[in-house]
């Protein structure tokens, strides 16, 4: 598909009636704040415990084996 060549700026962008307001300029778009996160339970950090010591005795048994 040919390109169209360069013809200047781009038109202005004006609000719509009845519409969201626009975002503002940055990165950020602003949204209500996050709620605090719950600590981690003793059974999250055993699970996760558990799966890495799995992961690793099959990476042990998969290199020496």
């Amino acid at each position: 598909m040919p390109e169209r060549p360069h013809d200047g700026p781009l038109p202005a962008a004006y609000p719509v009636p009845g519409a969201r307001p626009p975002h503002p300029d940055g990165d950020r778009v602003p949204c209500p704040p996050r709620p605090d996160r719950r600590p981690l339970t003793r059974r999250q950090y055993t699970y996760g415990l558990t799966v890495a010591l799995v992961v690793l005795v099959l990476l042990l048994l998969g290199i020496f084996g």
